[in-house]
Order: structure tokens, then C-alpha cells, then sequence
């Protein structure tokens, strides 16, 4: 899987600055930001690399949609339900702006030297000539975002006059009293506006000059700005918001509309997970508490669960279910079986179908369920919670563990014997009372763990995954006290 592209952090060092004449010598030429967008995209392409790294799951679908759109130099606004990786997609859209830009030092605007727009850069030409101070600007400097909310005002995005400057004896008509607000400070970069819906109708009004004539509007000021920027906002489909609706001008302007989703396939839910979730906290003074082992088949089952969620109907469809509700859920299992290794002196945590349960009680609060009305019965939504989970890990079960024969360990029970687990219990305890595992070592490998990798705690692991399949099978019985699970015939 490609690794995901980090603006943050820069791969070479800044160049050195210098002056306006030797920007010109050198054979600098200004593009637009679209331009450079474009041209870096289409190099992308033009190696066989993903053009947007770490976006799983959209490759044959947002993706093409995304790259048309860029190429053709639109701006775009993504639809859909939280969760499904917009603001992420427009966070990574950084990554095809160039590493590092020459910026007129002391612009408020990130002005090109070859291309100012502000008085305050044509002032500062005119006066220092080729001598003028040019310096370097980052990718990850040239990115900003608003998180649309009722407050945003006009002055937040666009600007207002700043009395401060007034005070200090500059006119009101001085183009300099101006403050700007995000997005001219963000100009020659992408500016990210988040969940537009949620933008006041006449606040969105503000945007349409942008959009269109690229530049802005202050206060009944002739300010002339030839703003360069990409701009692309996000929202949830506005059946389901109703907070507000995209203005129909902001339809007309915006050259791409892309729909996103979730992941349709199991296989890229469960490549999401293993990107996204923060299940390794080393280096935190956890020692080798800090790296727990989350064995592939609990993965696949919180990735299972997931898809169950979403398309139970007792779930309200127009919400959906986040990217984030599996994400929290696999930490949740990590942590789990940190608490466990901690607890009952494990050398190394080690994740089982013991620590599934308390996914539920996480994740409640990330799911609306569509007849919970003003009162919600939450332990009915626990249960259904509960009731998919269980479901998750047997089809997670019949996937993994078809065609094995665990008869050998289905006859431990036959003479009345019971084991017990438990979030507490460590993997030897469990292990010590099956004594010899038949075919234990084919368990292992159909369960992703390599021989000569095996511990006590995979093994563990392994086998409780089996007696938990098993009982959801009908194969076993099962009584569950508190934190307390025995497994019986």
C-alpha cells in the first residue's frame, strides 16, 4: 500500500533566498496554482503512481472523478456521509502542489515576485527594484480551511476593515486598512471550506466572486484582487443535513460535484483500519505494552461489523455509519488487550475475541438509529449492537476457518469439561486448561500467524476465536457472568 504523503513535513531543506533579479535570471516564470496542480498531477499519472496516496477504496470510482476534475482546473465540492474520508482526500490534495514556491517576503497574500497583486507589492518593486527580498514558501503552508459553522461571518473568510489602521491615520478608502480573512491569506494555495451547507445562505454569498471572478469584495471597497487558488469544499447530502442547502450560484460555479462512499469491499475496509487506526503507542514510556498484536481475523471482524451497521435498518441510513466508528473500535480492542497484558502480567498484548464487547459501549454514540425518536430505548440499541457483532464474528468464523477440523478440540468437552476466559484471563491460564491442542499449528497458519512467529498469546488468541466460532455454530455452549465466559458442551 502506498504510503500516504505528509505536507507537514518537509523532504528538502528550503532554498536559499534571494532577490528578484535573481529569481528573473534564473528563468522563473509564474504559474497558477491549478496549473501546478495539473502538471503535477499528470507527472503522477504519467509514473504509475496513486495520484492522491492513502484515499482506500476509491481508486476505480472518486479518484478518476477527482483527477478529471483537477486536469480540467474546477473547482469541486465533495458530497456525502460523514465519515467517508472528504476532508481527508482534501487535506492529501496538498501533496500536488510543489514542495517549495518563491513568495515576496512580508506578503500577507503569498504574492509571486513575478506576479503581485497587492499595493503593498507593487510599492515594494517599485521601490527596491530587482534588489526585492524573495523567499520560499512550503506546501504545507499554502493550504487553509474554515469549518463552516452559524457564526462564520464575511470578515472571518473574506475580510473588513481594520480600525486599528484606520487609527494609525490611513483613510478608509486606503485599499490598506483592509484586513484580509482566510481565504485571500490563502491565495495561491487550496482553500477547504467544511460542510458548506452549514455556511449562512448570505455568508455563502460572499464566496461567488471567488468562485467566478476570482477576486474579492470589502465593505464597498474597489479592491481588485486576481486571487490564485483551487477551492473546494465539502457537505453531507442535504436530505439528511437539513441545516441548510448549497445556494443554487455555488452550484452553478462549482465545476465538479463528486460523490463519495464508503468502502465496498471488505478487503479495502480492512486495509482503512489497518492505515488508520493508532493501535502501537510505543514511545510513550508503555515499554512493550506499547505494541499490541491485533491478530488479522479481529480485524476483519470489526471491519464485518462495520458493513452490518451500515446496512441494518435499524440504523438511519441518511446518517451513516463513519470511517471513524471502526477505527475507534479496533483501538478500543487494542487497548483492551493492553489493559489485560498490564492486569494479569502477559509478556506481550496480544488481541482476542474477549475484548470485542467493549467495542459496543464505545461506539454507541457514533451510530443514530432510525426509530430511536426524542427517547431512545438504549438497551435495545445496545442489543442490536451486540446481536451484529456476534454475526460479524461468524461470518468472520465460516470465512477463515471452512473445511478445518476442530473436532479435536470440540472433544475436550465431551466429558462435561469447561474453560473459562475473560478479559482478565492471560493467555497461559486459558491455554493450561485445553492441555494438548489437536491441528493447533494448522489453526495458527489459516489464521495469518507464521510458524516460528507463534507465542502463547496467538495461540490464545487462536483458540478462543475457535471455541467463540464454534458456540456461534451450535457446536458449544457458552454462559457469560460479568467479565467471566465459559465454554462448555
Amino acid at each position: 500500500m502506498a504510503e500516504v504523503t505528509d505536507p507537514a513535513a518537509p523532504a528538502t531543506a528550503s532554498p536559499a533566498p534571494l532577490t528578484l533579479g535573481e529569481l528573473r535570471d534564473g528563468g522563473a516564470s509564474f504559474v497558477p496554482v491549478k496549473a501546478e496542480i495539473r502538471a503535477n498531477l499528470l507527472a503522477r499519472l504519467g509514473r504509475g503512481e496513486p495520484s492522491l496516496p492513502g484515499m482506500v477504496g476509491f481508486e476505480d470510482t472518486v479518484l478518476p472523478e477527482v483527477e478529471r476534475a483537477l486536469i480540467a482546473g474546477h473547482d469541486l465540492v465533495l458530497l456525502g456521509e460523514r465519515g467517508q474520508g472528504k476532508t481527508r482526500l482534501i487535506r492529501t490534495l496538498v501533496g500536488l502542489l510543489d514542495e517549495w514556491t518563491p513568495v515576496l517576503v512580508g506578503s500577507e497574500l503569498n504574492e509571486h515576485p513575478l506576479h503581485p497583486i497587492s499595493v503593498w507589492a507593487h510599492r515594494q518593486i517599485a521601490e527596491h527594484g530587482d534588489a526585492t527580498t524573495v523567499g520560499w514558501l512550503h506546501r504545507s503552508d499554502r493550504f487553509g480551511e474554515k469549518l463552516a459553522t452559524p457564526d462564520t461571518s464575511v470578515g472571518d473568510l473574506i475580510g473588513d476593515v481594520d480600525p486599528i489602521k484606520v487609527a494609525e491615520g490611513r483613510t478608509l478608502g486606503d485599499p490598506e486598512t483592509v484586513h484580509y480573512g482566510l481565504v485571500p491569506r490563502t491565495n495561491r494555495g487550496i482553500f477547504s471550506v467544511n460542510e458548506l451547507p452549514d455556511l449562512a445562505e448570505r455568508i455563502q454569498v460572499a464566496l461567488l466572486n471567488v468562485l467566478e471572478e476570482r477576486d474579492i469584495q470589502i465593505r464597498g471597497y474597489r479592491v481588485r484582487l486576481p486571487l490564485d487558488l483551487l477551492l473546494v469544499a465539502s457537505a453531507n447530502p442535504e436530505d439528511y443535513t437539513n441545516r441548510g442547502r448549497i445556494i443554487t450560484p455555488h452550484k452553478d460555479r462549482f465545476g465538479a460535484e463528486v460523490r463519495t462512499h464508503y468502502p465496498r469491499e471488505l478487503a479495502d475496509e480492512v486495509r482503512l483500519l489497518r492505515q488508520e487506526a493508532h493501535t502501537s503507542w510505543s514511545g510513550s514510556g508503555d515499554g512493550p505494552f506499547g505494541q499490541p498484536l491485533i491478530p488479522e481475523h479481529l480485524t476483519e471482524i470489526v471491519a464485518r461489523f462495520t458493513r452490518l451497521v451500515r446496512e441494518s435498518s435499524h440504523v438511519d441510513q441518511r446518517s451513516g455509519v463513519s470511517a471513524r466508528f471502526a477505527i475507534a473500535g479496533l483501538e478500543t480492542v487494542a487497548a483492551s488487550a493492553v489493559r489485560r497484558a498490564a492486569i494479569a502480567g502477559e509478556t506481550r498484548p496480544v488481541a482476542r475475541v474477549v475484548d470485542l464487547p467493549g467495542v459496543v459501549p464505545a461506539s454507541r454514540g457514533k451510530v443514530e438509529f432510525a426509530d430511536s425518536g426524542s427517547d431512545p430505548d438504549d438497551e435495545r440499541e445496545r442489543e442490536i449492537l451486540e446481536h451484529l457483532l456476534r454475526q460479524a464474528t461468524a461470518q468472520t468464523f465460516r470465512a477463515r476457518c471452512a473445511g478445518l477440523d476442530l473436532t479435536g478440540l470440540q472433544e475436550h468437552f465431551t466429558g462435561g469439561e469447561t474453560v473459562e476466559s475473560g478479559e482478565l484471563v492471560p493467555a497461559p491460564a486459558l491455554l493450561g486448561q485445553l492441555g494438548t491442542i489437536p491441528k493447533l499449528a494448522e489453526l495458527l497458519g489459516r489464521l495469518g500467524v507464521p510458524e516460528g512467529e507463534q507465542s502463547a498469546e496467538q495461540a490464545a488468541a487462536a483458540v478462543e476465536f475457535a471455541l467463540e466460532g464454534l458456540y456461534l455454530t451450535r457446536r458449544l455452549a457458552k454462559d457469560t457472568d460479568g467479565g467471566r465466559t465459559i465454554y462448555g458442551a
